[in-house]
């Protein structure tokens, strides 16, 4: 069966509009501009990639089955190779079918991460900190670098909460490889088991944190915010137990008071730095608000993330006496908890994309 995807036509002249767009010099001096449309020609970049194939295995099989009725008996050859040729242009066109599906378009961002301990007590905040190096060596071995925006730690070297800005480097050839195109899928409650250090008798404990997962917002002016919404506040930064670590208030608390969500950053040593924090965050944020009361509109809640750090709302579970760690949501288990902390989180990610994409290409069937 021939398809002729007219669909992908529109597609393609984007692309070749936006390669056209970022040969001229004059869009480069707009740097974020730039950033966006370098990530929807990668995100194209693989339309027309797989539609150029299609279409050359299509003319390839054509050609073979035209020369074949034209020779008849005389081409045993190029009939011999026809269900081979047919059988390419069958795997062009789903691959094709693939990624026309609509994807993430914001794939290609990168994202703020914030890490928060929740039932548990001082085991709970051990265990965010164990998440956070988790995220941290993950982001490593994938060429990723990271930055922590804030953090509140405890006595026995765990974090009440922490905010990590994690960025890819370099330009993206595929929105894919993009840094929320994998930890889109980490926000929600993460369930540990295991004996705690404070555990005098050797008793498994459960406990739970929380992760909540922001796309980071390449330019300012793409979530509008009136100085006029905000509230600003400055305070003295303190360390864990309350330890003063700052004689000066250099620490900022940003309510934006529409929506009622708070930012507060307290690691520069700067008013300014902590400001200019906040506000990434924030933005972040908004962007995350706008995203999901969008998608509420369209009845289409694909991507939810727990905002609550209750137990009975996980995602998945770690389980230290049988280093065993759990997806509850794609159904993957593995016994190497140990590697996986260590930052071999990919087997677990690629479950979660496969579902996701297998989610996707049903849909579209559906359509």
């Amino acid at each position: 069966m021939t398809e002729d995807f007219a669909v992908a036509e529109p597609l393609l002249a984007e692309h070749a509009d936006i390669e056209r767009a970022l040969a001229d010099p004059a869009v480069h001096a707009d740097a974020a501009r730039a950033r966006t449309l370098g990530r929807r020609y990668a995100e194209l970049n693989q339309v027309v990639g797989a539609y150029r194939a299609w279409a050359s295995a299509r003319d390839d099989a054509a050609t073979a089955a035209e020369l074949i009725e034209m020779s008849g008996d005389d081409a045993p050859e190029l009939t011999a190779e026809l269900p081979a040729l047919r059988e390419a242009e069958s795997d062009a066109a789903e691959l094709l079918r693939r990624v026309l599906v609509p994807r993430d378009p914001d794939d290609g961002r990168d994202v703020i991460l914030e890490i928060k301990a929740g039932e548990g007590g001082d085991e709970s905040a051990l265990f965010a900190g164990d998440l956070l190096r988790m995220y941290l060596r993950y982001a490593e071995r994938r060429g990723w670098s990271t930055q922590v925006l804030e953090s509140t730690g405890t006595e026995l070297g765990g974090y009440k909460d922490v905010q990590v800005a994690v960025k890819s480097k370099g330009v993206l050839q595929d929105p894919g490889d993009g840094v929320w195109a994998h930890l889109k899928y980490e926000g929600g409650v993460h369930r540990v088991q295991r004996v705690p250090v404070t555990e005098s008798q050797g008793r498994i404990h459960t406990s739970a944190a929380g992760v909540l997962v922001f796309p980071e917002v390449d330019d300012p002016g793409e979530v509008e915010i009136d100085p006029n919404d905000l509230r600003i506040d400055v305070y003295r930064s303190s360390g864990p137990g309350g330890q003063s670590v700052n004689t000066t208030d250099s620490a900022v608390r940003i309510t934006h008071q529409p929506t009622g969500i708070v930012v507060s950053m307290q690691n520069e040593k700067s008013q300014l730095q902590n400001k200019e924090q906040a506000m990434r965050v924030l933005r972040a944020r908004l962007l995350a608000a706008r995203q999901e009361e969008a998608a509420a509109a369209a009845a289409d809640i694909r991507r939810s993330q727990i905002r609550t750090v209750d137990r009975s709302e996980r995602i998945r579970t770690y389980n230290f006496p049988e280093n065993r760690i759990a997806d509850h949501r794609t159904g993957y288990k593995a016994y190497n908890l140990d590697h996986v902390l260590a930052g071999d989180l990919d087997p677990v990610v690629r479950s979660a994309i496969d579902a996701d994409e297998a989610a996707r290409l049903a849909a579209a069937g559906d359509a």
